[in-house]
């Protein structure tokens, strides 16, 4: 009889317990980059920026509509695949995440987005460029980054005024981020009144350039610009070096980081190349410079590992999106959408608000250059 009096009082406890703890909302906020191929260090850094947010907004004990929420990351790898990327969306929405923060690349966001829509989802890209993304009319889509439109078209502009380049000469890697802002490039040189001497193409996945540099060598190009991603532009300088091109070499962000000198293996001339972020803080703005500085400290101290490009951008987006849920007292992706929509929020990479497409508003842009083998600010362009 006592045995039995025990079970119960015990598994009353449990059940009290339960009903405790069952107090704490659980919130699912998905993130997708590529954590494997050749821009795995890129995607690592993005789902590492979703992972401080989500430690931090735990620590800090947040609540919504009343109710006190654990946060839960979960992960996917998409490999920069447009295929596994939409395979990856299925997923996080069967699991019913309450938001999303990714792709990292153009060319998995755009077809996810149509899955995240249909589900009704929100979805915050902090690194996809392309204009097709917010083009499509999908009220779930938003980004915390200037386009390519912007981005593309300044560095064409860039190529033309201040580098002063008289023959330019442009390389993509066919994939919607990078002929999407190799095209805006062309544009702006265009528009700049320069002259393009060449448009080659390769794959995102190529290492040998020798056909298609040794071809634009002939037109003797004083600046070529690669639209695509650090992994296969470090080869492209090392192989621009053996063929003796001595030309500037501009690329957008997906080139614009850490890694570049590694993987040109010390072939980049000191302010070679130059490069530009979809991003940035004025440093004239000490309060901000001050806020990034001290993420990129903390980020440091967490990860063992540098900032590469895009991780503060995607700790603001998952800091933003909560802001949303916190402010329509709601983590329903229907009941704070329209929350989302017309936030305004202060992040460490600046001010975040929305435009009706679900753009950033005066998105800033950042132009970088190398010195030994260590990026440095060339500015702030909005």
């Amino acid at each position: 009889m006592q045995i039995k009096l025990n079970v119960i009082v015990g598994a009353a406890a449990l059940m009290l317990g339960g009903s405790v703890f069952a107090q704490d909302m659980v919130v699912k906020i998905g993130h997708v980059g590529p954590t494997s191929g050749g821009i795995a260090h890129l995607g690592k850094d993005n789902e590492n920026g979703a992972r401080m947010a989500i430690d931090e907004l735990n620590a800090k004990g947040v609540t919504i509509g009343g109710k006190k929420v654990k946060f839960e990351l979960l992960a996917e790898d998409d490999a920069g695949d447009p295929k596994q990327g939409t395979a990856a969306a299925q997923k996080l929405v069967d699991s019913k995440v309450n938001g999303v923060i990714g792709h990292l690349n153009s060319g998995t966001t755009i077809p996810a987005s149509k899955i995240y829509s249909d589900a009704g989802i929100p979805q915050i890209s902090p690194s996809a460029t392309n204009p097709k993304y917010t083009r499509n009319g999908y009220k779930t889509a938003f980004r915390v980054v200037a386009d390519d439109v912007h981005l593309g078209g300044t560095l064409g502009k860039y190529a033309v005024t201040q580098v002063k380049g008289k023959s330019i000469a442009v390389i993509d890697d066919r994939t919607a981020y990078g002929q999407g802002v190799a095209d805006e490039f062309e544009k702006g040189v265009k528009a700049a009144g320069g002259k393009t001497v060449g448009r080659e193409f390769t794959n995102d996945k190529a290492t040998d350039f020798t056909a298609i540099l040794t071809s634009l060598k002939a037109k003797k190009p004083d600046v070529v610009f690669f639209g695509g991603m650090d992994a296969v532009a470090g080869p492209m300088l090392r192989q621009m070096k053996q063929l003796g091109i001595d030309a500037k070499f501009m690329g957008g962000d997906g080139i614009c980081s850490g890694e570049l000198p590694k993987l040109a293996a010390g072939t980049m001339a000191d302010g070679q190349v130059v490069c530009a972020e979809a991003g940035g803080i004025d440093p004239k703005d000490a309060a901000a410079s001050k806020a990034m500085a001290d993420f990129r400290t903390k980020f440091k101290a967490k990860f063992n590992a540098d900032v590469q490009i895009y991780a503060p951008y995607v700790y603001d987006a998952v800091n933003t999106m909560v802001a949303a849920m916190v402010k329509a007292g709601s983590a329903e992706p229907a009941k704070y959408l329209p929350v989302l929509a017309k936030i305004e929020y202060k992040g460490v990479t600046g001010n975040i608000a929305f435009d009706a497409k679900g753009d950033i508003k005066n998105g800033a842009l950042t132009l970088y250059t190398y010195k030994g083998g260590n990026k440095e600010s060339m500015g702030v362009v909005r």
